[in-house]
């Protein structure tokens, strides 16, 4: 029974997808693996900054669970049993070192969209459907990311765009969703969010938004519970269609739904 349950799931998530109003994003781990880029860009700014901070994968992964590049840091700093005081002031000029040095290797073209992404994107566009962002990351670095993958009129595709500095309250908060929604004037149940990470689940869940989910490298081990669906990479939302349209029973009830 398990087994059949997982076989069905992209078939779920496709059809989803299709009767969504609306889809909104994430943007890091969902449309690229862009965590990685991130940590070594933290890691570059500790090196400027003199300050001896090394973040390796397995002590990122912890540090995902703090939603905010500059919350990340204070709570890295927090943790620390000796260290040097640390103002806001340094905090923001980290991030800002941070932020450039991101921009920098994403332009590098070396952080692609995930598998499926484009795909995806496309096919909503073609279906008519709306498209967001809500995301905990900045303007700054949505921009860099989707100037390289999508170029740079990207924006002109997405009827709502919400950052983590545009609300109070940053993931697992509900902030960025609710606000998307109240852009967007549509209900939660006629969207789809698209999330990687438990922190996404969480906040698009609170705002009473659907979820599907597509493991990322960082956050594939998170909890995911409450998601309707739960795919490796969006590519499987292809397959699905494909093993639709190659279903009799299926091309059948498309007849019968349009009075053939």
């Amino acid at each position: 029974m398990q087994a059949d349950a997982l076989a069905q799931a992209p078939v779920d998530a496709a059809d989803l997808i299709r009767r969504a109003a609306a889809l909104i994003f994430d943007v890091d781990g969902t449309l690229a693996e862009t965590e990685e880029l991130h940590r070594q860009a933290f890691n570059h700014a500790f090196a400027r900054h003199g300050l001896g901070w090394e973040w390796d994968r397995a002590v990122y992964r912890h540090l995902l669970l703090v939603t905010g590049g500059k919350e990340r840091m204070r709570a890295y700093h927090t943790s620390l049993v000796a260290a040097p005081p640390l103002s806001d002031a340094d905090i923001a000029e980290l991030h800002r070192i941070k932020t450039t040095h991101y921009a920098g290797l994403v332009e590098t073209g070396c952080c692609p969209l995930r598998p499926g992404v484009a795909e995806l994107l496309a096919d909503a566009k073609a279906r008519g459907q709306r498209l967001a962002i809500a995301t905990t990351t900045s303007h700054g670095n949505i921009d860099a990311l989707l100037s390289q993958a999508l170029g740079t009129g990207w924006a002109a595709d997405f009827d709502a765009i919400v950052a983590g500095d545009d609300v109070r309250h940053k993931k697992p908060a509900p902030d960025v969703y609710l606000e998307s929604l109240a852009r967007l004037q549509l209900e939660a149940h006629d969207c789809v969010a698209i999330e990687d990470s438990g922190n996404g689940l969480m906040a698009a869940s609170r705002a009473g938004i659907p979820v599907l989910i597509t493991r990322s490298m960082f956050c594939r081990d998170d909890d995911f519970t409450g998601a309707r669906a739960v795919l490796e990479d969006l590519s499987e939302l292809g397959s699905a269609n494909q093993k639709l349209k190659n279903n009799p029973m299926h091309s059948r009830s498309r007849r019968r739904d349009r009075g053939a």
